[in-house]
C-alpha cells in the first residue's frame, strides 16, 4: 500500500483543496467536520446581501450574491474596506448555481486572523476546503474543478476583495434550470432540460435524491412522523462535469400526520442514456478522519525485518495489507513510526499466535513515545486463526490449514502527540509473544457533548436496560420536546438487541472512541445490536461504536443494524468489529448509512436487498470482512420488488478475507463510483454477478447499473477448490446480465487476472449471455504469471474463460471496450473462445 495514506482532514499548516471526487448528485460527502447554516445566530441570517456582477467562467470573477456583516465591503475594489465576520459568522458567496471553481481569492488586512474555507452545494453542509490557520495579506485557494455553489470564510474578523473564479478549462457552465415543477399527490414531476446528465430532488434543503438524465419524475409517499409537516421541493439539473443548476421553482407538500407508508420510489421512463464521465481520475475511496500508515515504511530495529510480499493465504506477508508486514520475535525489536498528524489515540492490525487446541492467546505490546514508555497494548487472537473448508473454516487447528491470522487492537494514548513525533511499538521483557504487525491508525478524538440536554435524555446507567429504559422514555414523549437519546461516553455492556419503534427517535453517543458497546465478554456470537420496525422511519443512530463477541460466522444473526421494511433512517459515524454485519437490509429505502468503519466481521460490511432503493452509501471503510465488504443483492425472498437507484459511493474496502469488495447481483439504475479496493485475499475485487444462489431474484436490466471510477490494488486469489478470480468479475448465470456500465476503472498487479468474463452452465448448457456490457477508461497492469499451481491460469490483462470449471463451458456473449490501456501483463487478452466476443474500440 505505499508507505502512508491519507486518510484524515487537511494537515495543520498547508492549504488544501478539497477532495477531487465529488458526488454527481451535487452532494460533498466527505468525513471533513461539518457545518450546519441553521446553527448560525438570528442575526446572521438577517445580515445584509450584495450582489456582485462578474465576467464569464475563466475570464474573470463570477456573478456573485455576499451575505455578512458589511458584506458589500468584502469585494468593492477599495483595499482599505472590509466585511467583518467572527468565529460565529461568516462571510458568504452565493454564486446562483453549482460551478466548478478553480480558485478563491481574498484579502486579510492587518494583523494575522484564525480562517477557514468552506463550501456546500445546498447552502446547508458545509465542508472545510482548507486547515485552520492564521493568514494575512493576499490568499489564494485553488479548487481544481470542484463543484460549489457557496463559499464562505468563517473565524476572520476582517475580509476584503473575496473572488471566487470559475474553471479555466472544461465545462463550467451549469444546466439550465428545470422547468414546469408540478405536485400531484405524493409525485413530483418536472419537463426534462436537454442538457442534463441528471436531476438532483431536495426536500427542504436535503438532498432525497440523484435521478438520471432520463428522469421526469419522483414520487414520496414517506410519511416524516409526528405532527402535521409542510415539505417544500425543488429540482436542480445536473450536468455530466458536475455543474448544477439553480434551484427550480417550489413545489409544496403537506403530509398529515400518520400518512404515507414505508416506502419511497420514483419512476423513471426510457429514453437517452447518461453521458459517461469525462477523464476519470484515480478513485481514492473514503476519506476517513484517520491516517493510516504501513508498518514496512517505518524505522525497524533491534532486528525486526519486512517480511513478504506474497499472496499465500496463513501467511504473515500473504495476508497483510500491501501484502508486506513486520515481524517482532526477539527482545528489543521493534517498529516505530513518525506521526504524519497529531494523535491521542493508537489503533494497529496484528497477529499473534493461536493456542496450540485454537481459542486464541492473549498478549501485550508496549508503545512508547519519543523515547518514553507509554502504555502497554493489549492483544488477542481470540477473533482471528481459523481452520479448514476455505468456504466454512472453523476455530479447530486439526481441521486444516490456517486463515484470517490478523485482528486490530486499539489505544488510547491518554494525551495528544504532536506531529512529528515517533511512536514505536517494542517488544520488551514482559512482552511474551512474538508479533506482526501490519499497520497502525493515528487519529485524534474528542468526545461529543450532549447537543441538547432538554431535548436528550441519558440512561440512567451503562446497562442494556438503562438504555432500552431511555429508548422507551424518548418513545412515550408526548410533550413533543425530547428528541432521543444521548449515550455518553462510557463501556455499556449488551446481550441482545434494543428495539426502537412506534416513532423516530435520535440515539447519538459521543463518538465510535468514547460511547462503546460491548457483547458479554465471557459468552461467544451474542446477537446485539438494534432493530426497528416502520414507526421509527426517520431515526438517526450515530456516534457509538459496537464491539461483538463473534469467533466465527452464524448466518443469521450478529447484525448490528438488522432492518426490514423501514426507510428515512440514518447510520452514521458507528464502529463495528467482531461481529457478522454492520448493517442488513431488507426492502428498506432512502437509507444514508455514511462515514462508519467497519472491521473484522465474519460476512459482509453491509448489505442491501429485496427490493431496497434510493439508498445512499457513502463515505465508509471496511477492512477484514469476511464476506463482500459492500453488497447490493437484488434477491426477493424477503418481499420487496425491483432494487433501484440506490447510490454506493466513496467507499473503501480493504483486506476482504473471504468474496468481493465490492459484489453487485442484479437490479437496475443503481450507481457505484469512487470506490477503493485493495488486498482481497480470495476473490475478485469486485463482482458483477447474475448469480441467484437459488433465491428468486432480479437479474440486471433493462435500466443501466454503472460503476465509475474504480481503483482495484492487489486483488484476486483462489476460492471454490482452485477457480482464480479477477480484479473484476463479470458473471453471467442464472438471470439476465446486460446493461452494465464500467465508466473508469485502474487494476494494478491483479493476483492472477485483471478482468475476467465467465458464464454459468446448467446441463452442459449457459444459462444467460453477457449482453450491453461496456467498459470505458480502463486500465489493467501488473497481470503476471503467479508461479504457483494456479500458473496456467494467470497473467491475462483480459480473459474470457474458456473452461471455468469441469462440466461448464466457456463464456458466451460479448463485450466492448473503449479507451482500454493494457500494459505489463505477461498476456494482455486472452479468448480462445468461439462463444464470446471482446470489442477494442
Amino acid at each position: 500500500m505505499g508507505t502512508t495514506q491519507r486518510t484524515s482532514p487537511p494537515l495543520r499548516g498547508a492549504w488544501r483543496p478539497v477532495l477531487a471526487a465529488v458526488l454527481s448528485t451535487g452532494l460533498l460527502a466527505t468525513s471533513w467536520q461539518t457545518s450546519t447554516a441553521e446553527a448560525a445566530p438570528a442575526e446572521a441570517a438577517q445580515a445584509e446581501a450584495a450582489p456582485v456582477q462578474a465576467a464569464p467562467a475563466g475570464a474573470g470573477p463570477l456573478a456573485m450574491r455576499l451575505s455578512g456583516d458589511g458584506a458589500a465591503r468584502a469585494h468593492d475594489g477599495d483595499p482599505d474596506t472590509y466585511a467583518q465576520g467572527s468565529a460565529s459568522h461568516w462571510i458568504q458567496a452565493d454564486l446562483g448555481a453549482t460551478r466548478r471553481l478553480d480558485r478563491v481569492e481574498f484579502q486579510l488586512p492587518g494583523e494575522a486572523q484564525q480562517v477557514q474555507l468552506q463550501g456546500s452545494v445546498n447552502g446547508r453542509d458545509f465542508v472545510d476546503l482548507s486547515d485552520v490557520r492564521a493568514r494575512k495579506g493576499k490568499i489564494t485557494l485553488p479548487l481544481g474543478g470542484t463543484p460549489l455553489r457557496y463559499v464562505r470564510a468563517v473565524g476572520a474578523h476582517r475580509v476584503g476583495e473575496l473572488a471566487v473564479y470559475g474553471a479555466a478549462s472544461g465545462d463550467a457552465t451549469p444546466p439550465r434550470t428545470p422547468r414546469g415543477i408540478q405536485l400531484h399527490g405524493t409525485t413530483l414531476s418536472w419537463e426534462g432540460t436537454p442538457d442534463a446528465a441528471g436531476y438532483d430532488v431536495y426536500a427542504d434543503g436535503r438532498l432525497r435524491a440523484g435521478l438520471p438524465a432520463t428522469a421526469t419524475q419522483w414520487q414520496d409517499t414517506t410519511a416524516p412522523g409526528g405532527t402535521r409537516r409542510k415539505t417544500d421541493y425543488t429540482v436542480r439539473a445536473r450536468d455530466a462535469a458536475g455543474n448544477q443548476s439553480p434551484d427550480s421553482r417550489t413545489a409544496t407538500r403537506t403530509v398529515a400526520p400518520g400518512g404515507g407508508s414505508p416506502r419511497a420510489a420514483f419512476a423513471v421512463p426510457g429514453g437517452k442514456p447518461r453521458p459517461r464521465p469525462q477523464n476519470a481520475k484515480a478513485a481514492t475511496g473514503a476519506t476517513m478522519p484517520y491516517t493510516t500508515v504501513e508498518a514496512e515504511s517505518g524505522a525497524t530495529g533491534g532486528g525486526a525485518r519486512v517480511v513478504g510480499p506474497n499472496r499465500r493465504i496463513g501467511d504473515l506477508a500473504g495476508e497483510a495489507s500491501g501484502r508486506k508486514a513486520v515481524t517482532l520475535k526477539e527482545t528489543g525489536q521493534y517498529v516505530e513510526f513518525t506521526t504524519p498528524v497529531e494523535t491521542n489515540t493508537l489503533v494497529t492490525r496484528f497477529s499473534i499466535p493461536d493456542a496450540p487446541g485454537g481459542g486464541g492467546t492473549d498478549a501485550t505490546l508496549n508503545v512508547y513515545v519519543d523515547g518514553q514508555k507509554a502504555k502497554s497494548l493489549g492483544l488477542t487472537s481470540k477473533y482471528a486463526w481459523l481452520y479448514g473448508p476455505e468456504a466454512g473454516p472453523v476455530n479447530d487447528p486439526g481441521a486444516g490449514p490456517a486463515r484470517h491470522i490478523y485482528d486490530e487492537a486499539h489505544l488510547d494514548l491518554g494525551r495528544t502527540v504532536p506531529a512529528g513525533s515517533r511512536i514505536r511499538l517494542q517488544k520488551d521483557p514482559e512482552n511474551s509473544s512474538s508479533y506482526a504487525i501490519d499497520f497502525v491508525d493515528f487519529e485524534k478524538v474528542s468526545a461529543a457533548p450532549n447537543p441538547d440536554p432538554q431535548a436528550f435524555v441519558q440512561p440512567a446507567g451503562f446497562g442494556h436496560q438503562d438504555v432500552q429504559n431511555a429508548l422507551d422514555r424518548a418513545r412515550m414523549d408526548t410533550t413533543g420536546k425530547i428528541q432521543g437519546v444521548y449515550l455518553p461516553p462510557g463501556d455499556y455492556e449488551t446481550s441482545s438487541k434494543f428495539q426502537v419503534y412506534l416513532k423516530p427517535v435520535k440515539v447519538l453517543g459521543a463518538g465510535p472512541w468514547f460511547t462503546r458497546f460491548h457483547a458479554p465478554a465471557g459468552q461467544q456470537n451474542t446477537d446485539v445490536g438494534f432493530r426497528a420496525d416502520n414507526g421509527a422511519n426517520g431515526s438517526v443512530f450515530s456516534g457509538f461504536a459496537y464491539f461483538g463477541n463473534y469467533t466465527s460466522r452464524i448466518d443469521g444473526p450478529g447484525k448490528v443494524f438488522d432492518f426490514q421494511r423501514v426507510s428515512g433512517i440514518t447510520i452514521a459515524n458507528i464502529w463495528a468489529e467482531h461481529l457478522v454485519c454492520l448493517y442488513w437490509g431488507a426492502d428498506t429505502d432512502r437509507m444514508t448509512l455514511r462515514d462508519n468503519r467497519i472491521r473484522d466481521t465474519f460476512a459482509d460490511g453491509l448489505n442491501m436487498t429485496n427490493g431496497s432503493s434510493d439508498n445512499l452509501v457513502t463515505n465508509n471503510e471496511a477492512r477484514s470482512t469476511g464476506d463482500d465488504s459492500f453488497a447490493l443483492f437484488s434477491a426477493l425472498d424477503s418481499g420487496g420488488g425491483e432494487q433501484t437507484n440506490n447510490v454506493y459511493e466513496n467507499l473503501t474496502s480493504k483486506l476482504t478475507w473471504r468474496a468481493a469488495g465490492l459484489a453487485v447481483y442484479g437490479g437496475q439504475l443503481n450507481t457505484f463510483r469512487n470506490i477503493r479496493v485493495a488486498d482481497t485475499l480470495v476473490y475478485a475485487g469486485v463482482t458483477i454477478s447474475s448469480l441467484d444462489f437459488g433465491f428468486p431474484m432480479n437479474g440486471f436490466g433493462p435500466g443501466r447499473t454503472s460503476f465509475e471510477n474504480l481503483g482495484i490494488e492487489r486483488a484476486g486469489g483462489h476460492f471454490w477448490n482452485g477457480q482464480t478470480f479477477p480484479g473484476i468479475w463479470l458473471f453471467s448465470a442464472s438471470k439476465p446480465f446486460r446493461a452494465i456500465r464500467v465508466q473508469g476503472a485502474e487494476i494494478t498487479d491483479p493476483t492472477y487476472h485483471g478482468i475476467m468474463f465467465q458464464t454459468n452452465y446448467v446441463g452442459q448448457r449457459p444459462q444467460n449471455p453477457v449482453e450491453d456490457t461496456e467498459l470505458t477508461d480502463v486500465t489493467v497492469s501488473g497481470a503476471r504469471k503467479s508461479g504457483d499451481e494456479y500458473d496456467a491460469r494467470s497473467g491475462f490483462g483480459i480473459w474470457a474463460n474458456e473452461m471455468p470449471e469441469p462440466g461448464q463451458g466457456p463464456a458466451v456473449g460479448r463485450a466492448t471496450f473503449r479507451g482500454l490501456t493494457l500494459r505489463d501483463n505477461a498476456e494482455n487478452i486472452r479468448n480462445t473462445t468461439s462463444t464470446f466476443k471482446i470489442n477494442v474500440g
